[in-house]
């Protein structure tokens, strides 16, 4: 494993310290998508407009360094892209969506599954957020270790780990981002939430699609949900859960 983690920095080293030329047009081109696409898909999910705070974020992150090299032309579409490790790193959009849903605000303690290569931590940190992210994929982690820093995020806590558990000496927390589908909230993860704390999670099966969902912690412990839109996202991979 430390290997194989070891090549997979190497691809992605030079990127610590490459620019591509035209990466600020191409991000701010980016935004325009993001915005666009809220727009369009605002009668479903609530959320015809994303916040400036948001959208300033995704216009300063380089996403073209968390990005295999190969795909660096591609990394300012809105669209997935394979990190491998049959994983992709999330189209912009949805992680926009998934930011506004969750009503931050700076300072606030964000938990996140589903690190990949640290782009979403990376825009939490950007809007000023406490970020806790944690990744099941060594190679991918060490990645995201590595690349943090270098791009200016080095307060980011990073931990290689099941997500479904959480990171329960870091919580309680003001919001989950969570960034792997499962066919209801999971309790331990409720359990580290404050009250009045949000998630947003893809909730339903993996075989049928499932619904992202924005999830609010009721004084009483209960959950106020909120469908946003019908998504697909991969299931946890620490294998069945009781």
């Amino acid at each position: 494993m430390r290997s194989l983690a070891f090549l997979v920095l190497l691809l992605f080293a030079p990127l610590a310290q490459a620019q591509t030329p035209d990466a600020g047009a191409a991000r701010r081109d980016m935004v325009r998508q993001i915005e666009r696409a809220a727009t369009d898909l605002g009668a479903l999910t609530g959320f015809p407009v994303i916040d400036r705070p948001i959208l300033e974020a995704f216009a300063r992150v380089p996403r073209h360094q968390f990005v295999p090299p190969p795909l660096v032309d591609y990394a300012y579409r809105d669209t997935p892209l394979p990190l491998g490790h049959g994983q992709n790193l999330t189209q912009p959009f949805l992680l926009a969506l998934m930011t506004q849903a969750l009503a931050l605000k700076p300072g606030e303690r964000v938990f996140e599954t589903g690190t990949d290569t640290g782009y979403q931590a990376a825009i939490l940190a950007e809007m000023g957020m406490q970020v806790f992210s944690v990744e099941i994929i060594e190679p991918l982690l060490d990645v995201a270790r590595t690349l943090l820093p270098a791009v200016g995020y080095p307060t980011v806590f990073l931990k290689l780990g099941d997500g479904y558990y959480g990171w329960a000496e870091q919580g309680p927390y003001d919001a989950m981002l969570i960034k792997e589908s499962a066919i209801d909230i999971p309790g331990v993860l409720w359990q580290q939430l404050k009250p009045g704390g949000r998630m947003v999670i893809p909730l339903g099966s993996p075989d049928s699609g499932q619904m992202l969902t924005l999830c609010i912690k009721q004084p009483n412990g209960r959950s106020q949900r909120i469908p946003l839109m019908p998504v697909r996202f991969a299931p946890f991979q620490g294998g069945s859960r009781i």
